[in-house]
């Protein structure tokens, strides 16, 4: 039987422009977030800081800093995000009623205590978030559980940086998981045992022999662990970790859950029903940041190129895994906020009336939409503000959930 290298949370040096640097990601909260702060200040942003970051110890700490480290993770721009929906949206859209009904039955997701008015307008604009991006992406295909990626999203970061994050998870991280058939699913889903038998034959052996196969962790990988965590914190430290990580590594997160879980496993009958019960249901506390470190440890001992030369692993082709790399390369080369909110005011101030038009354009679509919270913050806008009193508007609906404090 091996046993995992406990990966060492050492301090790690980086060279940036200004010369060496030591980062300890696993020190005190204030000393991490000055250096996510500082990665985020850098120019170009210092994107490896952040991914190692996201996934050290503790995770992104705050919703803060969640909001401004999740996009660059996706490539996202802050100051260039994709319109709110319109109320065409939901129309002779094939999958608005589906939508709706899983939409309808995600109450638990919401924060407890939440009103019902306030939950009543989340839960609008995840179903229009939902349809916005499917609309965008044609060859996407809705399946049950991608609610539960979108409203994760949408209460941290807000409804316009929801769409944009979710259209790029879709093309990328979720890839495989929106084909009209369940093959590529099936296909990420095929490296958990091979996996397990790599890091411990009894286990997996015991699990073969049960013929429990691995549908139960179907809802743990689609969803990001979002549909069977009832914690919403243990949901967003996790979501740091797979935004920082490979696509696959919810795969690795469940072979580690189940290991931490093998004394009850062996202890169960070896019968699939049995088996299949026990690790379908999720316990309330589980060790999170041990797991994550395991995670990577079992991820940079046994990469998914290794793993799949296993005969299961070739017969389908993984989206995701194949687009990774080209999408790391993407990310690199990012502006810091603080830049881009220079050159989104000297756009505005270039093109004064092609601004207030949009303004124009935003109030209309405002004063039609059903998030009424948000109207009450618009109907004060005027169509003949200034251009700088353009920008800071702009700003303030990009960051409108922080500024309502629904959450």
């Amino acid at each position: 039987m091996r046993r995992n290298r406990r990966r060492k949370h050492s301090v790690e040096a980086s060279v940036g422009k200004n010369g060496p640097v030591t980062k300890d990601l696993n020190c005190g909260k204030k000393q991490k977030f000055a250096v996510i702060t500082q990665a985020l200040s850098s120019d170009p942003v210092d994107i490896e800081t952040l991914r190692r970051a996201a996934s050290s110890h503790g995770g992104l700490l705050t919703d803060e800093l969640r909001r401004k480290v999740w996009p660059k993770l996706l490539n996202i721009n802050a100051f260039d995000l994709p319109h709110r929906p319109g109320k065409d949206v939901r129309a002779n859209h094939k999958d608005c009623s589906q939508v709706i009904l899983d939409v309808k039955r995600s109450m638990k997701r919401f924060p407890k205590g939440m009103p019902v008015s306030e939950r009543g307008v989340l839960q609008q604009q995840l179903i229009d978030v939902i349809l916005e991006v499917l609309k965008g992406n044609p060859q996407l295909h809705y399946y049950q559980g991608y609610h539960d990626v979108a409203v994760t999203l949408l209460l941290v970061v807000g409804e316009r940086m929801a769409i944009a994050m979710l259209h790029t998870l879709s093309n990328y991280h979720l890839r495989d998981f929106m084909d009209p058939t369940m093959d590529r699913t099936k296909h990420i889903l095929n490296y958990l045992m091979p996996l397990l038998e790599q890091v411990d034959a009894d286990l997996h052996d015991f699990m073969a022999r049960s013929e429990v196969g691995t549908i139960f962790a179907l809802s743990w990988l689609i969803t990001w662990y979002g549909h069977v965590l009832s914690v919403f914190k243990h949901t967003q430290r996790l979501y740091d970790f797979f935004l920082a990580s490979h696509p696959i590594m919810p795969i690795y997160l469940a072979a580690s859950i189940v290991l931490h879980r093998k004394r009850e496993v062996m202890k169960t009958e070896c019968d699939m029903a049995m088996v299949h019960h026990l690790l379908s249901h999720m316990p309330e506390e589980l060790p999170y940041e041990d797991l994550i470190c395991q995670s990577q440890d079992l991820f940079d001992q046994f990469p998914p190129s290794v793993l799949s030369k296993r005969a299961a692993l070739q017969s389908c082709k993984s989206l995701s895994i194949s687009t990774f790399k080209e999408f790391q390369l993407s990310i690199l080369h990012q502006r810091p906020d603080s830049v881009l909110r220079r050159l989104h005011k000297s756009k505005a101030l270039e093109c004064p009336s092609q601004e207030a038009g949009s303004l124009q354009e935003k109030s209309q679509r405002w004063r039609t939409h059903s998030n009424t919270l948000v109207k009450m913050a618009m109907w004060g806008l005027s169509a003949t503000l200034g251009a700088t009193v353009l920008a800071v508007a702009q700003t303030a609906m990009d960051w409108g959930p922080d500024l309502l404090q629904l959450f």
